[in-house]
């Protein structure tokens, strides 16, 4: 496999986006598709629609040498990535396919013996076999004549591009061909280490890294419930206990959130309902401390009308679901945000990682801290580290306050 490769990435999203223009910043002709004409003309524009350092850069340099078109409909390629998101069926977080299925269907019409397909967005057990078997339902003649393969993104938001370069990947194929084949094509844009085992390792690995980190909040943010209780400084008390050569307690927060960690530990819980005890729990609690935040919430606005005679103004700083990015997917901060505001509290809300939203006005940062009697901090932005202690209610919830 060599430059002269072309490349069809299905979804232009957080990850299809920066994966087509880091595959194209090497020369490689990629054809992004997305079924938002508005994301297909921004691309073509040379734009973006997403928030991510250095990708607005590379998809306009993409964009003027040519490798780098977007369209609403797919074409004959020599590989096709699908990247687009795999949500649950409704509240019983049952993890849906439709998306991937219709992805795949989409480019049925267009495989050729010798193309290289590759699933890429977090996936339960089995999906890629369950992909493999539609292709070759809907088209027999493939059967043995294609490659088909699992390599799952391990991105942070906000250092996408590097990471998508740099970090090792799993890559499992049906066969050791489809490995060996999906490995070549990665080999073209990583640099990091390229393990190769089976589709379905592959899978369990990327929901497995995920669930792990999961749990590890949940510990964090259980012990945070707790030193509340016993009116203890839980950032001080981490502080201490990580000077342990051996000990390495995350930091607590408002949840957790993002379309990875607040969701991959259920495609587990969902197929192995006995014997996922801990996975199960870990979800409970972080699900559970953005609900304890929000009574945290209305308990201090009470006994401030109790005090002053009138409801409160309080700020809520930060919707997105991490820090110093604008994506809000599964974001606690906006979970406890909309509770507030059904609660009919006064509510201001401020967001420096993004210009407007369809639901929330959003009040600058200053103007808040001007005006709300509470500040309510629900994600560690830079914009609001190192704050000094002011003479006002401040509820923080992510560890931003300089207390000294």
């Amino acid at each position: 496999m060599d430059n002269n490769t072309k490349v069809i990435m299905m979804d232009l999203g957080y990850i299809g986006l920066p994966t087509a223009a880091l595959i194209a910043s090497k020369g490689i002709s990629v054809l992004g598709v997305d079924v938002q004409q508005k994301v297909v003309d921004t691309i073509n524009n040379g734009k973006i629609h997403i928030v991510e350092p250095a990708l607005d850069g590379l998809v306009k340099h993409d964009v003027e040498r040519g490798y780098l078109k977007a369209s609403t409909s797919a074409a004959k390629a020599n590989v096709f990535l699908i990247a687009v998101p795999t949500p649950f069926k409704g509240n019983n977080h049952e993890p849906d396919l439709k998306y991937v299925e219709s992805a795949t269907r989409m480019i049925l019409p267009y495989l050729e013996e010798g193309n290289l397909f590759i699933i890429e967005p977090t996936s339960p057990v089995g999906t890629t076999e369950k992909m493999a078997n539609l292709i070759f339902k809907e088209r027999p003649e493939l059967k043995n004549k294609i490659y088909i393969a699992y390599c799952p993104e391990r991105v942070l938001p906000g250092n996408v591009i590097y990471e998508l370069k740099n970090n090792d990947r799993a890559i499992g194929g049906i066969d050791e061909a489809s490995t060996e084949k999906a490995s070549d094509f990665y080999r073209l844009f990583v640099t990091g280490d390229l393990h190769q085992t089976n589709a379905r390792t592959a899978e369990m690995t990327k929901l497995v890294e995920n669930a792990s980190r999961d749990v590890q909040i949940a510990f964090a943010n259980e012990l945070s419930m707790i030193c509340d209780e016993a009116d203890i400084d839980v950032w001080e008390l981490i502080k201490l206990a990580n000077k342990h050569p051996r000990v390495n307690i995350l930091q607590p927060g408002t949840g957790v959130g993002g379309h990875c960690i607040a969701v991959d530990p259920w495609f587990i819980v969902s197929e192995f309902k006995e014997k996922a005890k801990i996975i199960r729990t870990a979800r409970e609690i972080n699900n559970y401390k953005t609900e304890w935040v929000v009574e945290k919430i209305k308990n201090e606005a009470l006994k401030f009308e109790l005090k002053e005679g009138r409801k409160p103004k309080i700020a809520c700083m930060g919707l997105a679901f991490k820090p110093n990015i604008d994506d809000l997917r599964e974001s606690p901060a906006v979970h406890v945000t909309n509770s507030l505001i059904l609660a009919e509290l006064d509510i201001m809300v401020v967001e420096p990682n993004i210009n407007s939203h369809s639901v929330f006005k959003l009040a600058p940062f200053n103007i808040a801290i001007k005006t709300a009697d509470i500040l309510v901090f629900l994600v560690g932005h830079r914009e609001f580290r190192n704050l000094q202690v002011i003479e006002k209610t401040m509820l923080d919830f992510c560890g931003v306050i300089n207390k000294k």
